[in-house]
């Protein structure tokens, strides 16, 4: 009988070194330019929220963060932006209930205005984060000046450079953008190594890491107690939380189309975001000024004191940021949906160690954060990745990847914090 013989697949072709060199001055390009972008938009926001929450109350005998003072400022916000949507050319870009991470090319002529609803946004309190404006401004940016400049790059090179560059510069790693890479790659028909296709976009997301980590010395480890061997309570706790919040989360993105549709019966930006303002406002005097802005530094403030909230208090701050992220992203306001999710996972992580002291207060924020964002973004190695760089515990890594397999069940399938033009939710 003849001996049968087996035929291994052929690995994938690996580009040579010269076809990959000519990506490196364009990486470093768009690398270094997204991160000035995201800088100076942050740093111009913090300045202008230092005068309306600080000297401009204190001028006019209001507290800072007196119910009066959040309602206002909100609603002003609301009206700003709206202005700027309306009468700015170009309307701030599309609907932002209708992006995710992955950015259209947009013209040039909408990206100032984009930036400025961004900044305002920013400074007036709304629960947004800065991160799918400013990815969008960066890939308009890198898609007409790369086209100008260097017109023999691929085109469809620059939006895969812009995203990769402000990813990293927005957590202070190129890591995060070779995930979010990597996962993009993944359901698309790819030829040759992983390795090869990431070049170019590691190029950029490290060059923009290391612009932002020089000019503004970015971190996002809270500080908790270091966790240490871990045990079997841990792994309850950490699969108990992380799909809870995912539950909470999906609560969330259900309600979005219906709160969406119901703002954009207004029609009009001027009637949309005022309202919506309004309405933010009230919930920041459910929840108080923690429930205000991105969320990164206010998080910081809820981990210094781990101990200082009941478990009530916790849950609190966690469903009103929530029902605050979920009005901010429905009514108009540029912003992106990360940074308050994990406000969100952290408070609620913080609320399990609250109720039961047993929970090690880094394995409840891990959990939490990654449950939530799981919903939230849909992005696994993001939501995982984004977890554990706030705890710095290394042990707290193979816990997530357990806990994460209960959250992923169920938020597959089911539809995203995200919409296509006509309303209905993106699955």
């Amino acid at each position: 009988m003849a001996q049968e013989t087996t035929q291994e697949p052929p690995s994938a072709p690996t580009a040579p070194a010269r076809a990959l060199l000519p990506f490196i001055l364009p990486g470093v390009a768009v690398g270094v330019a997204a991160s000035l972008v995201f800088v100076g938009v942050s740093a111009a926001a913090e300045r202008l929220q230092g005068v309306l929450w600080g000297p401009l109350p204190d001028a006019l005998g209001v507290g800072r963060f007196s119910v009066l003072w959040m309602c206002v400022m909100l609603t002003a916000t609301g009206i700003a932006v709206g202005l700027v949507v309306w009468k700015v050319p170009g309307h701030a870009g599309p609907d932002p209930a209708t992006l995710g991470l992955n950015a259209p090319v947009l013209p040039p002529a909408v990206l100032p205005g984009l930036l400025l609803a961004t900044g305002l946004m920013l400074a007036g309190g709304p629960s947004l984060g800065p991160e799918n404006p400013i990815i969008a401004v960066n890939v308009g940016l890198a898609a007409w000046l790369g086209g100008r400049f260097l017109p023999r790059t691929p085109g469809a090179l620059w939006p895969v450079l812009a995203e990769a560059a402000t990813i990293g510069a927005l957590f202070g790693t190129p890591v995060a953008a070779a995930l979010v890479i990597s996962e993009a790659l993944a359901g698309r028909p790819v030829r040759g190594r992983l390795w090869d296709n990431l070049f170019a976009p590691l190029t950029a997301g490290a060059c923009g890491a290391m612009t932002t980590t020089l000019v503004a010395h970015p971190t996002f480890d809270l500080g908790l107690p270091p966790m240490g061997h871990p045990h079997a309570r841990d792994v309850l706790a950490a699969l108990v939380i992380a799909p809870t919040a995912a539950a909470l989360g999906m609560g969330a993105v259900y309600a979005f189309p219906c709160v969406h549709g119901a703002l954009r019966r207004l029609r009009h930006p001027m009637l949309m975001l005022p309202a919506g303002g309004l309405l933010l406002g009230a919930l920041a005097a459910a929840g108080g000024e923690l429930t205000l802005f991105k969320g990164l530094s206010e998080m910081g403030q809820l981990a210094r004191d781990p101990e200082g909230w009941s478990a009530g208090g916790f849950a609190t701050l966690a469903v009103v940021k929530l029902a605050a992220l979920l009005v901010a992203a429905s009514c108009g306001f540029r912003g992106g949906r990360i940074f308050p999710a994990v406000f969100v996972g952290t408070a609620l992580g913080l609320a399990a160690h609250a109720l039961v002291p047993a929970v090690h207060p880094a394995v409840g924020v891990a959990a939490g954060v990654l449950g939530m964002l799981l919903a939230i973004t849909r992005q696994g190695w993001v939501s995982l990745f984004t977890a554990a760089v706030l705890v710095a515990s290394p042990a707290v890594l193979a816990l997530l990847c357990v806990a994460s397999l209960p959250a992923w069940l169920l938020v597959t399938g089911r539809p995203q914090m995200q919409l296509h033009e006509d309303g209905t939710p993106v699955r």
